[in-house]
């Protein structure tokens, strides 16, 4: 049914949770499957008014944790025969979600929701809620934790 799914992962445990499901929907429709990762811009770090890392070397270092990190869960889709690959951004998570959707022609984007309510919503946002009221295909939001 689905042929890319694109799912997104920010290095938490709780974003991991959307994993097994995209396990069976992948195998059940013999999709492929795109594990992206958004980091924010990278910036150039400096300590004591001293330059420590320039932004591009911070961005290689960014991209080097990412791509290690993803690589974990394209090796497991990998010994389930799920073709799998990773992506790696940088910028505001929601545009950044959207766009690789757009470009990688995903027909399904996977996600964890942080299964905020209330202030907490009001204050921290939602980049599911951004991400639902942008994309132009289905999506799959796997609540992640308790509402509150």
């Amino acid at each position: 049914m689905y042929k890319r799914i694109l799912v997104t992962l920010d290095g938490s445990e709780l974003a991991e949770m959307v994993i097994p499901h995209v396990e069976v929907v992948a195998e059940a429709g013999y999709s492929g499957v795109i594990l992206l990762h958004v980091a924010p811009e990278a910036e150039a770090l400096i300590e004591n008014g001293v330059v420590v890392a320039y932004a591009d070397q911070e961005a290689e270092r960014l991209t080097m944790a990412a791509q290690h990190y993803l690589d974990r869960f394209v090796e497991r889709l990998h010994a389930q025969g799920i073709t799998a690959r990773s992506l790696i951004r940088f910028g505001a998570p929601a545009a950044q979600i959207l766009e690789a959707a757009r470009e990688e022609d995903a027909d399904l984007i996977a996600m964890t929701t942080h299964g905020r309510s209330g202030v907490r919503r009001l204050f921290y946002g939602s980049v599911a809620e951004e991400v639902l009221r942008g994309a132009v295909i289905p999506i799959l939001l796997v609540r992640g934790g308790p509402s509150g």
